[in-house]
Formats: C-alpha cells, sequence, structure tokens
C-alpha cells in the first residue's frame, strides 16, 4: 500500500497557484487535493469547473477532486472533461450514490466516496465495491483551518478492519485539521492518503512541511 500526501489548493495563494503547484510537483508530491464547494451543501463558496480547467493544464499530478455539492450527479461528466483523475463524492449529497459511482467509473476516472464527522462509517461499506478510496472528513466540511476531530479516528479504523476483512484494497483518505504534529494519529487507525491544506500552504516554510510529511509517509510506508 502507498502512503500518500495530498496538499489541498484550498489553501493556497490563488494569485500564485502555479507557485505553488510546482512547489508540489518538485518535492515529489503524487496528488492534488482539490475542494469544489457549492454554497449549498457546505456554507461556501470555493471554485469550480473551469478552475480544475486550468489546473490540469499546468500539471500532470493527480487530480483528486472533493465534490463538497449538493447534486453531484449533474456535474460528474463537466469534472472529468476538466481532467479530474479522482471523482469523489460525499455520501450526504442527494442522489443514488451507488449510481453515481459506477458512473464515475464507467466514464474512465476513480471513484471515491467521502463521510462528514458524525457519518457512521458503517452507513457506506455496502458501497465499498464500488470506491476506489473512502474519504473521512475529521473536521467539517466548508472551510479550512479547523482543529482535528479525533473521533474520527473510529470510522477511519472501521473501514480499515472492513478493508482487511474482506481483502478489499481501497484507499483510505483523511482531510482536515492533520499537520506533521498529528500524522501519525491517522496513520495507526489505517488512513494512507493524507490531506493537509493550511498545515502546508500556511507555514512559514511550506516546503519543510511538505518535506516533513514525506519523511513520515515515506519511513510509515517502509515499516509496513
Amino acid at each position: 500500500m502507498k502512503y500518500i500526501l495530498s496538499p489541498s489548493l484550498l489553501s493556497a495563494d490563488f494569485t500564485r497557484l502555479e507557485r505553488d503547484i510546482r512547489l508540489c510537483e518538485d518535492n515529489n508530491v503524487p496528488y492534488l487535493h482539490i475542494d469544489v464547494m457549492d454554497g449549498h451543501f457546505v456554507p461556501n463558496i470555493s471554485i469550480g469547473v473551469p478552475v480544475v480547467k486550468s489546473i490540469r493544464r499546468c500539471t500532470d499530478l493527480v487530480l483528486d477532486v472533493h465534490l463538497m455539492i449538493s447534486q453531484p450527479e449533474r456535474y460528474i461528466q463537466a469534472f472529468a472533461e476538466a481532467g479530474s483523475d479522482i471523482i469523489n463524492i460525499h455520501y450526504e449529497a442527494e442522489g443514488d450514490k451507488k449510481a453515481i459511482l459506477k458512473k464515475i467509473r464507467e466514464i474512465g476516472k476513480s471513484p471515491a466516496l467521502t463521510i462528514k464527522p458524525n457519518t457512521s462509517y458503517k452507513e457506506v461499506l455496502s458501497l465499498a465495491e464500488y470506491v476506489d478510496m473512502f474519504l473521512v472528513m475529521s473536521v467539517e466540511p466548508g472551510f479550512g483551518g479547523q482543529s482535528f476531530i479525533e473521533k474520527t479516528l473510529k470510522n477511519a479504523e472501521g473501514l480499515a478492519e472492513y478493508r482487511e476483512k474482506h481483502g478489499l484494497d481501497y484507499d483510505i483518505e483523511m482531510d482536515g485539521g492533520i499537520s506533521t504534529a498529528n500524522a501519525v494519529k491517522p496513520l495507526d487507525a489505517g488512513v494512507n492518503v493524507i490531506v493537509a491544506g493550511s498545515a502546508i500552504f500556511g507555514a512559514e516554510d511550506p516546503k519543510g512541511e511538505i518535506l516533513r510529511f514525506n519523511d513520515i509517509l515515506n519511513r510509515y510506508e517502509a515499516a509496513k
């Protein structure tokens, strides 16, 4: 299993977005996490299809696109055509989640499913065969810079136990309040994809933080 850092561009400097993307590329970051918010499903509005398309034009990194929107089915094709690699929908959003996940795979993209902190992992186990990744939110989705919610580790642990018991190979991603100071907690819970936004782009030394995250992930992978 690969241990992966997925820096969240929500916390990047949008006046120098290409610079921040190059920083990730130059320091062996494989994923870029892109938060799409509609102002309805979550109380914030971020970016949409045109920005994802622009990001795709300037990088070959995996675009890990997290749709925090009420009706994801309406926009799957557009985000796929914009260059998304992973399309991540919320379990709590509208629509038939199994059908949407199957559609994502049918159009050649990697399907993923997110749960909010107060949603139990048990609610999504029936969808495990349709995803390549589960994303466990460790803060309430909508804004960066929030504090890590400890109880969400139970969701990661439950998904990891189910994965092992049933011989599945989906990734488990965690997003929210993760820094180099607490990154081992989600890793110990079974997470292998770490999202970090303000911990990287809000730091005085973003490159140093990326290198520290990579060191933690590399040492953890080597120990497995």
